[in-house]
């Protein structure tokens, strides 16, 4: 019979903390979140919204025409131009001087093919992307610690703004400061790209090299 009271007395009880709960509920909404409550908020698009598709192309600024050329500074001090790179196949690629890693990898890739290719008509055009780090002193410098030949193997600084554009709008690569792809970009000598080459990729390496040699043919 005490067990029997025991258990209803605890029915009673449970009874009367929930109805409580419930009554102090409303109140809190009322009042917004306390300060140990999470509220979760989804701030996406409807689906009505996200079944909405815009059919319209995007284009460029009516006063601004996509670059179809460049020209930069060589850290030589001279200015270099695509137009001037034309008559020979080259690989341009991204890149800046104070990279502490994939940079020099990439660097010491771009010097195998200069030692492989030495005098054979293939040049190699870095463009920096932390220009205001890298004026044509320190572009200087740094090409020489991978021992690289003037007349094949050029360095180059610009305007960040217009670097941009250059890799995006010429050859089709993101670039921002200290931010660029392990990607070759091989150019024919009409100026027209040939192809994107994964350096890292061992195939693809071994393609790029042997696209060089063809071109040089």
């Amino acid at each position: 019979m005490r067990t029997v009271v025991h258990f209803l007395l605890i029915l009673l009880l449970g009874a009367g903390i929930g109805l409580a709960i419930r009554a102090f509920k409303p109140a809190r909404q009322a009042d917004g979140p306390g300060p140990d409550e999470v509220v979760f908020t989804n701030d996406g698009p409807s689906e009505s919204e996200a079944a909405i598709e815009n059919p319209d192309p995007s284009h460029p600024p009516e006063d601004e025409e996509w670059l179809s050329r460049f020209e930069l500074t060589e850290r030589s001090g001279k200015q270099v131009s695509s137009e001037d790179l034309k008559g020979q196949p080259y690989i341009i690629s991204f890149f800046f001087s104070t990279c502490p890693a994939s940079c020099v990898t990439q660097n010491t890739r771009l010097k195998e093919l200069q030692t492989e290719f030495e005098g054979q008509g293939v040049r190699f055009v870095a463009i920096s992307v932390d220009p205001e780090t890298d004026t044509p002193e320190v572009l200087r410098e740094y090409a020489a610690r991978f021992g690289a030949d003037p007349k094949q193997w050029l360095f180059m600084t610009g305007d960040l703004t217009y670097i941009r554009r250059v890799g995006s709008e010429i050859f089709q690569l993101p670039v921002d400061k200290k931010f660029h792809t392990d990607r070759f970009v091989l150019v024919d000598a009409d100026g027209k790209i040939e192809g994107f080459y994964n350096w890292p990729e061992a195939m693809q390496w071994k393609k790029l090299k042997a696209k060089i040699r063809e071109m040089l043919k």
